[in-house]
Formats: C-alpha cells, structure tokens, sequence
C-alpha cells in the first residue's frame, strides 16, 4: 500500500484521516525521504555520503576562488553538520543572500548529503578588518 494511503486510513493512532498524528506523519516522512530515524543511521549515512571538512574546502577553493576557507564539523564527527568561513573576491560588491546563494550553488551535491550548513561569507577586506578587530 503506498505510504500516502497509510496515511489518509482512519486507524487508533490516526483518528482524523484528513490530518494525521505528529507520530504517523514523522514515520511516513521519513519513510517516504529516506532520511534516519537514529544516530547510528545518520552516521552511517555520513560515512558512506563521503562528505568531509577536505573535500568541502577543496570545492570551495575550486569553484569560488576562495582565498581562505575555514570549515568546522559541528556534528561530532558524523559529518552532518557543518560551518564555515569562505573569505572570496567573488563575494565582492553582494549582499549576504546572494553570497549564500553563490556558495550554495557551489556546493549544491555536497550539501544535499548534509543536514545543516551555514556559511558565513566574506571579502578579503572584510576578512581583514575581523582579524584586527580579533587581535585587539
């Protein structure tokens, strides 16, 4: 039976067939998107996804011309999660959005293996001033 008619099939967990419970939707979804359910699922996933901080830099470095790239695996090491700062010239004279929007694109195979990404996007100029600001 396909999952959609699991779905709209009055049962006790699922008393309104118009809208089902949280738990049966969840299940389904997951079901149907082939995401994990357990942490030993997402890191297998991950191991086999052969997204790593390397191969994350080394695109980025490829694709954008980026000058420094600095990423780090916020997940743990299951390599589900991860941030970055991508100091490019590409990023000149763009607003946050299209910046991300670059990177994105960029990276746009790796980061539909990945949970969360978030990059934080700058020019050379702007790197610099952060690092005297840092430094003081």
């Amino acid at each position: 039976m396909p999952p959609l008619a699991r779905l709209i099939r009055p049962t006790v967990a699922n008393i309104n067939p118009i809208r089902p419970t949280r738990a049966v939707w969840n299940r389904t979804f997951a079901m149907s998107t082939g995401a994990a359910e357990t942490d030993t699922q997402a890191a297998n996933a991950a191991s086999t996804s052969g997204i790593t901080v390397a191969s994350l830099e080394q695109t980025l470095k490829e694709k954008l011309a980026a000058e420094h790239v600095d990423i780090e695996d916020m997940s743990g090491g299951c390599g589900q999660a991860f941030t970055a700062v991508i100091v490019s010239q590409a990023f000149e004279k763009k607003n946050t959005l299209a910046r991300h929007r670059l990177v994105n694109s960029a990276l746009k195979t790796e980061i539909a293996a990945i949970h969360a990404w978030t990059p934080k996007c700058l020019t050379p100029e702007e790197w610099v001033k952060k690092q005297k600001e840092a430094s003081f």
